[in-house]
């Protein structure tokens, strides 16, 4: 049987995202998790949340602004498919918002719709340890192009072979190795948003388009994005930054 170019293209995400140094990056790789669902999926954006050093759900990246606000905006009210599959580690399935949906998050599902998301699921981030947070899928799609099952379950694969990086080269068992690398994913997200605004002011351009500059940079010269993100965030922007 021959393989589909989007068979390909998942197995290929799937190694990328299991295949890590020991030194990587938490947040470039939960990235990662996010643009490889967007890319794969028929999907608008996709976002990551994760539990701090407390227990608390927290909002860590998303593929785009949009994505961000929203994910934001579960923390805020407290309900939405990401905090439910971060808490009960199971999966949200696919959810309509005009529907039951807007009975189970009344408050987030007006909001998303007014950003124009019309249907959401989630998928927990998990490791054998515990349920260490979530991966959101949005779509602004009508329902003949939603996210099916299979489409969920490709999520989930993708999901688990990110969660698999978490304690890399120890035991992940060890549920204090876990919450020390989301702890450094969610300090690397400060560091990375103010960045952001620091490049959307300087050179007059969309927060989305800032992270994607500094994405690209930190690629072409193999840096981490966490690093240069501080160096920018500190006021030494790189010159090829501003003609990306």
């Amino acid at each position: 049987m021959p393989a589909t170019l989007r068979e390909v293209r998942i197995a290929e995400a799937v190694r990328d995202l299991v295949h890590r140094t020991a030194d990587f990056d938490p947040l470039e790789l939960l990235h990662d998790l996010t643009e490889h669902t967007t890319a794969l999926l028929p999907v608008a954006g996709a976002g990551v949340t994760v539990l701090d050093d407390l227990g608390q759900v927290e909002y860590a990246t998303a593929s785009d602004e949009r994505c961000r606000q929203l994910e934001d905006d579960q923390i805020e009210l407290g309900e939405g498919p990401c905090l439910d599959a971060t808490r009960d580690g199971t999966a949200v399935p696919t959810a309509v918002l005009t529907g039951p949906a807007a009975l189970r998050w009344p408050r987030f599902a007006r909001r998303a719709q007014r950003a124009g998301i019309t249907v959401v699921a989630a998928l927990p981030l998990r490791t054998p340890a515990l349920t260490a947070g979530a991966l959101n899928l949005m779509s602004d799609q009508d329902a003949e192009t939603l996210p099916d099952g299979f489409d969920l379950r490709i999520a989930q694969a993708l999901a688990d072979a990110a969660a698999s990086c978490f304690g890399h080269r120890h035991d992940l068992h060890d549920q204090a190795v876990l919450i020390e690398q989301l702890t450094t994913a969610l300090d690397s997200r400060l560091v990375i948003e103010q960045a952001k605004g620091v490049l959307s002011e300087r050179l007059r351009i969309s927060l989305d388009d800032a992270f994607h500059r500094l994405r690209a940079h930190a690629r072409a010269r193999r840096r981490k994005l966490t690093d240069l993100a501080t160096d920018v965030a500190h006021g030494t922007v790189p010159d090829e930054l501003s003609h990306s």
